[in-house]
């Protein structure tokens, strides 16, 4: 099994940037076009439990756009062969005493990385 290839770790990597720019931007059409257009897409967040792109859609719709900025203060990035990898950060948010977690799996498809599945929860410090 091939860990960290380079060329497949550059390309998570600027994928799960351009994640991040979208969220903290409520860039929506960017956050929608990072997800697997798919039923079986799962996004679970700190209040939520989201089932397919469809739902994940329509709460990225309707979330308030504002206080989105946030510090990453660790990240992980591990790929697997060169179609899969997993992401996680912890952060931190003005105003926030907890620290914020998140997971994403992401994989190669049609030649475009996607997430497949995200978790987001909060954590006392």
């Amino acid at each position: 099994m091939l860990i960290n290839d380079p060329a497949t770790y550059a390309a998570v990597s600027a994928a799960f940037d351009a994640y991040e720019t979208a969220l903290t931007t409520n860039d929506v059409e960017m956050l929608d076009t990072l997800f697997w257009n798919s039923p079986h897409t799962l996004r679970y967040g700190a209040t939520e439990n989201l089932h397919g792109y469809d739902e994940i859609r329509a709460f990225r719709a309707r979330r308030p756009g504002a206080n989105l900025m946030r510090t990453v203060v660790d990240r992980s990035i591990t790929t697997f062969g060169h179609d899969y990898a997993v992401a996680n950060i912890a952060f931190t948010r003005e105003g926030e005493a907890r620290i914020g977690r998140q997971s994403q799996t992401w994989v190669k498809i049609d030649q475009e990385w996607r997430v497949v599945a995200a978790h987001v929860s909060w954590m006392d410090r």
